[in-house]
């Protein structure tokens, strides 16, 4: 019998912890954080003996923040992953320990290194045998293209009896022009599929540069910045590509400032580039056209936090254009808190989220229409102009969920939804059931 034990974002968008029993063995997807302010005690509540090996699907910390946690519990087996995923890992994750844990940067440095030498790769499209001692037997994994950020996998997982089990991860939508589309498994006896938007239809993808070239264009008449909290990875890189293409296309003035003001999504940006194989072929054909959609001229990153406090100052007192790309992407920390702080209160001001807000943050005020909130125990009034861009999206929305569940050609007989609130995941349920599947 089939047992998955979810040790995290059974119900809830963040803290993937996915455990598959096999036997007396088991192995790990993903071993990621809760983020948001109900987030619980990231310490490894369950047993892991069992656990013969950890298998990643992408490096958001939502998916792997728990690993330094895992390791501390005594975990010493291998963490699969693809080769993407791997070079993105200690970024995110020595943000994440600088954050929550307060360490300084030797302690760190020891932890990434000791997950280094248990990391192991696997490229898109490899069957790699997994040993599982305690059951004389082996488990086969494949990663496929999950279009999700740089490097995310859905993962195959056949057994010993042939069946497959297939892990979603986080799929990404259709028709993104930096990243391939998902590509679903042939087969999936059991399918385990995130739902994060199951209730939802985002914006055409393909008119999104559209909406983001009104938005510059009203901001521009009105005068002041347009702030675009992002996450440093994934959304960052989607939106310099967009901008590119619209400066490129003289949509957008040549002379407007585009303010990256987050050291990680620089470095994150920087291993975009590095893996260009990965993008789509229209982001291949750009930059074969000699054009760089993610390092163009009028791409200014803010480096040291001294300079970033006199952008910060500088924008507020004079009601300048630019556009300005910090972290983080829900509010919750960040350089994007200063710029918030100072320019909120400003009509001239555009605010773009274009990501998901989990519940009780600020960003998640902000898009609700609070007309105060708190930042840093300071009351802030908000008079700037708040949009919502859901195009922008690093999930699937409903219709490719749907789409993704239909073109799997062999199953899948089950489907366990994960990663999503209760709205999404019961509406998406319904919607699967009305075709056909089996939905637990």
């Amino acid at each position: 019998m089939l047992t998955i034990i979810h040790h995290g974002a059974r119900h809830t968008v963040t803290g993937s912890c996915h455990e598959l029993k096999i036997g007396k063995s088991s192995l790990l997807i993903d071993c990621g954080l809760e983020q948001g302010n109900n987030a619980q005690n990231p310490q490894i509540d369950f047993p892991i003996k069992s656990v013969e090996a950890v298998i990643l699907t992408h490096a958001h910390i939502d998916h792997v923040g728990r690993l330094p946690w895992l390791l501390a519990a005594g975990f010493v087996g291998k963490v699969y992953c693809t080769p993407a995923t791997a070079a993105l890992l200690p970024l995110l994750l020595r943000d994440s320990l600088r954050i929550y844990l307060g360490l300084a940067e030797a302690q760190i440095r020891h932890i990434l290194n000791r997950l280094d030498k248990q990391i192991m790769t696997l490229s898109y499209g490899q069957w790699l045998r997994i040993r599982l001692p305690r059951e004389q037997s082996y488990c086969y994994v494949r990663f496929s293209p999950a279009g999700h950020i740089l490097g995310s996998a859905i993962t195959e997982i056949k057994l010993a009896d042939e069946n497959i089990v297939a892990f979603s991860g986080d799929i990404g939508p259709s028709n993104t022009p930096l990243l391939p589309d998902p590509v679903p498994p042939k087969r999936a006896d059991f399918l385990v599929l995130e739902s994060t938007y199951g209730d939802k239809i985002h914006e055409d993808v393909e008119g999104r540069a559209t909406r983001l070239e009104a938005i510059i264009q009203h901001s521009l008449q009105d005068g002041g910045a347009i702030i675009i909290p992002a996450f440093s990875i994934g959304r960052t890189q989607e939106l310099l590509f967009d901008i590119e293409n619209l400066i490129h296309q003289h949509a957008v003035s040549d002379r407007l400032p585009i303010l990256l003001d987050s050291p990680m999504a620089v470095e994150v940006t920087h291993a975009y580039r590095r893996f260009r194989k990965l993008w789509s072929k229209e982001a291949k054909h750009r930059y074969e056209q000699h054009r760089h959609p993610l390092a163009f001229e009028q791409c200014i990153t803010i480096d040291g936090y001294r300079e970033h406090k006199r952008v910060v100052n500088r924008l507020a007192a004079s009601g300048e254009p630019a556009i300005v790309i910090a972290a983080s992407g829900m509010c919750q920390g960040g350089r994007v808190m200063d710029y918030l702080a100072q320019l909120l209160p400003d009509p001239r001001t555009d605010v773009i989220f274009a990501g998901y807000q989990a519940e009780d943050t600020l960003g998640c005020q902000l898009q609700e229409g609070e007309s105060q909130v708190y930042i840093d125990g300071h009351r802030i009034e908000v008079k700037a102009q708040i949009h919502h861009m859901s195009g922008y999206s690093a999930h699937a929305d409903q219709a490719d969920l749907l789409r993704f569940v239909e073109r799997i050609e062999q199953g899948p007989g089950e489907i366990r939804l994960v990663h999503g609130e209760e709205n999404a995941q019961s509406e998406l349920a319904g919607k699967l059931k009305a075709l056909g599947y089996h939905v637990s």
